[in-house]
């Protein structure tokens, strides 16, 4: 999958233990679902899952990872694959954005971004095959771009992988979970919360400033191919300054958060947060609380790449030293 401020993929363990011990769980929603990591765990075990993220590459992400099933989709996907894998290069909207403006992969790569794209868009393909299709392009892009992970800036010089070939892949399709279909939403989280229903709802919000539409603005692009007007060094869409959150805004948090577990319609809750958050560990055990018994479980984390080197600017100067290099990262277990 790709890389991914705020993954959970080494917490994977932690999570399907906390839901399995639910008793005659089924179906678990998960309210921002990103790479949808999570989900596809979960699925993996046999849960019904109900994804949701309102950023058009996470839906891509939850449609691939939780909603196609691969003996449904397998055969189709492994031929395109093979065919869009033939297709020259041919430079674009996208090679001009990102490897002539800006400096996130190689010219080559960006040329076959733009022709895969391209032929995609053609085909008028059902929605879950064109998820599959795209989440196989966009993971193909990760692997050779020249970032730290995040899309805020890029490197000064190319990193080593850039320089690879980009190569199609076909994603880690699942067979469908024995406690049904899985679904994908591309729902406002506050909306997703009151539509949706379930045996456990896991929330996973944004804990400060930084929004996932900036942060990963290149995918976001790169799934809705609408050709967004961009702006400054790093290329984002416009659009990443009007799109926003309440949940990346300090002021607004407990509030978006408190109508949030109380919207949710699911009996037993799962929410992940670090001593990060914007809200305390007391603060947010007292919110839960509400709903039921809390039960706290911690663990510590390496923070992301960024904590590791420091923080640079799009002009690849330093910026910012390193800081603390770990975090407490905590599950909290709400049972009615």
């Amino acid at each position: 999958m790709i890389k991914y401020l705020g993954s959970k993929r080494r917490m994977l363990g932690a999570i399907l233990q906390a839901v399995g011990s639910v008793r005659g769980a089924g179906t678990v929603i998960d309210l921002f679902s990103g790479t949808s990591r999570v989900g596809h765990a979960l699925k993996a075990a046999g849960y019904r899952v109900r994804a949701n993220d309102h950023n058009s590459y996470a839906l891509a992400l939850a449609r691939c990872y939780v909603e196609a099933d691969r003996e449904e989709l397998l055969g189709d996907t492994e031929r395109l694959v093979a065919e869009l894998n033939r297709l020259p290069g041919e430079p674009g909207w996208f090679t001009q954005t990102f490897c002539v403006a800006s400096r996130y992969f190689q010219p080559r790569n960006g040329a076959r971004v733009d022709a895969i794209r391209q032929a995609i868009a053609a085909r008028g393909l059902p929605p879950r095959l064109e998820a599959v299709l795209l989440v196989s392009l966009m993971e193909a892009a990760d692997r050779v771009d020249s970032t730290t992970g995040v899309q805020m800036a890029y490197l000064k010089s190319w990193a080593p992988r850039s320089h690879r070939e980009l190569e199609l892949r076909v994603p880690a399709l699942l067979p469908r979970a024995a406690a049904g279909p899985g679904e994908a939403f591309g729902l406002d989280a506050l909306e997703a919360a009151a539509r949706l229903e379930g045996d456990v709802a896991y929330i996973d919000p944004p804990y400060n400033q930084h929004s996932y539409l900036r942060n990963y603005h290149v995918w976001e692009s790169l799934v809705r191919w609408d050709r967004p007007a961009v702006y400054g060094v790093a290329c984002k869409r416009v659009d990443c300054r009007e799109r926003s959150s309440d949940f990346n805004v300090r002021s607004r948090f407990a509030a978006a958060m408190e109508a949030l577990v109380a919207s949710v319609r699911a009996p037993v809750l799962i929410v992940s947060a670090s001593d990060e958050s914007w809200l305390s560990g007391e603060q947010l055990a007292a919110l839960l609380a509400r709903r039921g018994a809390v039960t706290v479980l911690e663990y510590e984390q390496r923070r992301y790449v960024g904590a590791q080197i420091g923080i640079y600017n799009p002009r690849g100067e330093k910026v910012g030293q390193v800081g603390r290099l770990s975090n407490r990262e905590r599950l909290y277990v709400t049972v009615p």
